[in-house]
């Protein structure tokens, strides 16, 4: 690697004291009192609850489940039940249309959060001011915890890769969609001189354009944390730098932005007073990097010891194996059980996805994972919980969600003084999760139906599994032989399936108009593969033919290894056939 000195003026550094003078106290100050509430995580949670029930009291959704007669958190479990987003869905429409008094004891949201649902349907869920302390408060944690751990990284330059924040509007003209991107917009001016990519960034819908124009911005500057949730983003950033590194270093030299990528021209003229500042002597060194190595990654331009904030659990661990090569010795540090519906955990340490349980923001439930099929399902508390068993997580927050059934699929992998590190393994039974799509099995069958009535085709048993592979992971298809007139007519299948899973799920729409998914592949297996991988599957769980159910999405990336695949059609044999569907379909018009 090439060590690079680099020279902070005295300018800087005045900077960096301010806000280490500034913002400093107030953080450490919220680290202090998060500590102190780990010690005792029953009396922390009770607080917890009390101020949430007692602040909703005069809500409709309080009025609705009886609060005025909550005492304890046995009363809370009797009156209020364990549920989806979909019990809370007719509360939220209403705040959507501008009742906020339906579900908020605040009177204004500052946008909804948008991710995808179980089902067809898109969630929102309302970013109040709770919402925004209580995530601010939470990131405060992490990163005092991480730079304490580093404190070489701390008060450098930020790269942090945000999600638009204003996608769309409801009825209501309420912005939706990413958090993210709120909170880079509202950041104070003087913790905005540390991040390196401006807010307006994050309106960039093209992938391409958005990866140039954050690697084009912070390639100057002595980067000290790169931050955002899923790896594979990170993965497509490094690569995106290599691939364009003879613009990139052109455009440093010239302080310049090139044309080759569609950035909008508001965005370029935002932007002009950073741009036009030439790096000449930037440009040379990462030049030097590119002769010696032949290759242009953040190992190497970003080597004096950088913090990468991303999320390691569950599938995401896939990615960690190509981090050494475009990364380097970085320190990996997972950002928690983070969602749209707000976080639940903050790691203290690198490599590992286990975090604290954020137990001052929210109140916590779990329940056994055996509980899953209950209808009534017995839950525990946050101190009752054991280490080494898997929970389903069910957080209630002061922004209107209540036992919320958020199908997150956990483990307690220890405690920190009396509070559990909780881990997150997957998206539950009925979810896939490769790349952050959390792909349902409701999706999959409901886009499966439509396809076949669209196409007017029938199909008795199929599959749908994750796929992993390094350059771009994708979907399997896997469909029987027999079941097919021709190969062509499985291609038509999987093309028209990932169209429609394109419209059913924003989720893995996103992941794949940014290239960290494939399209669909299709598997042809023999002829009666599925029956016999039922059968065999059957014996493994002991249970009864009568009652068996056919998995229609196995979310088990190495699924692949358990079935003979006879063919595998790739995306270059499917581009025709892309075509051709495209016009014989008019799935977006259904």
């Amino acid at each position: 690697m090439c060590s690079i000195h680099w020279e902070p003026n005295m300018a800087l550094g005045l900077v960096r004291q301010t806000i280490s003078s500034i913002i400093g106290r107030s953080i450490r100050r919220h680290c202090r009192a998060f500590d102190e509430a780990t010690k005792q995580p029953r009396a922390s949670q009770d607080q917890v609850l009390e101020r949430i029930v007692k602040g909703h009291l005069d809500t409709g959704f309080g009025h609705d489940h009886g609060f005025g007669s909550i005492r304890n958190a046995r009363d809370f479990r009797r009156l209020v039940p364990v549920a989806p987003y979909e019990y809370l869905e007719p509360y939220i429409n209403r705040v959507a249309s501008g009742d906020y008094g339906a579900l908020l004891k605040d009177r204004s949201v500052h946008m909804f959060a948008v991710t995808s649902g179980t089902t067809a349907a898109r969630k929102l869920i309302p970013v109040t001011s709770s919402y925004v302390e209580d995530y601010k408060r939470g990131w405060n944690v992490w990163g005092l915890k991480a730079y304490a751990d580093h404190p070489e990284c701390a008060l450098r330059p930020i790269v942090q890769l945000a999600g638009n924040w204003q996608e769309f509007h409801t009825a209501g003209g309420i912005p939706c969609g990413s958090v993210s991107g709120l909170t880079a917009a509202v950041q104070k001016r003087i913790v905005r001189f540390l991040y390196c990519v401006p807010a307006s960034v994050s309106c960039i819908k093209d992938p391409v354009a958005k990866n140039y124009l954050v690697l084009r911005l912070s390639l100057p500057r002595d980067v000290g944390t790169i931050v955002t949730a899923n790896p594979s983003t990170l993965i497509n950033l490094a690569r995106a730098g290599d691939q364009d590194k003879e613009h990139l270093l052109r455009d440093l030299y010239d302080g310049t932005l090139s044309r080759h990528v569609e950035i909008p021209e508001t965005i370029r003229q935002s932007l002009a007073k950073m741009i036009r500042k030439r790096h000449r002597r930037r440009a040379a060194e990462l030049e030097q990097i590119v002769r010696r190595t032949g290759h242009l990654y953040p190992g190497d331009y970003w080597n004096q010891g950088c913090i990468v904030g991303t999320w390691t659990g569950g599938s995401m661990s896939l990615y960690l194996r190509m981090f050494p090569r475009y990364f380097g010795d970085a320190y990996i540090r997972d950002i928690g059980l983070l969602a749209s519906e707000g976080r639940m955990t903050i790691p203290v340490d690198d490599c590992t996805p286990s975090g604290v349980l954020d137990i001052t923001s929210h109140y916590f439930e779990f329940m056994p994972e055996s509980e899953a099929v209950s209808k009534h399902p017995l839950t525990v508390s946050a101190e009752e919980v054991e280490e080494g068993r898997n929970y389903f997580i069910l957080p209630t927050t002061a922004y209107g969600l209540y036992r919320y059934h958020i199908c997150d699929l956990v483990r307690v992998t220890g405690f920190y003084n009396r509070t559990p590190l909780v881990e997150f393994l997957n998206k539950g039974a009925y979810f896939a999760n490769l790349t952050g799509e959390k792909l349902s099995e409701h999706h999959v069958t409901g886009a499966m139906r439509d396809v076949l009535a669209a196409l007017n085709q029938t199909l008795t048993t199929y599959g749908v599994a994750p796929c992993w592979n390094e350059d771009l992971p994708y979907y399997g298809l896997f469909i029987e032989r027999g079941e097919l007139s021709s190969p062509q007519h499985g291609l038509r299948l999987a093309t028209a399936l990932d169209r429609r899973l394109r419209q059913l799920n924003v989720e893995y729409d996103c992941k794949r108009a940014s290239s960290r998914l494939g399209p669909i592949r299709l598997n042809i297996v023999a002829n009666g593969a599925w029956h016999q991988w039922d059968v065999q599957r059957l014996k493994r769980s002991g249970g009864a033919w009568e009652q068996y159910k056919h998995p229609f999405l196995l979310p088990d990336p190495s699924f692949a290894n358990s079935i003979v695949v006879e063919d595998e059609l790739t995306p270059s044999q499917m581009v025709q056939e892309t075509q051709d569907s495209a016009s014989e379909l008019a799935l977006g018009e259904r």
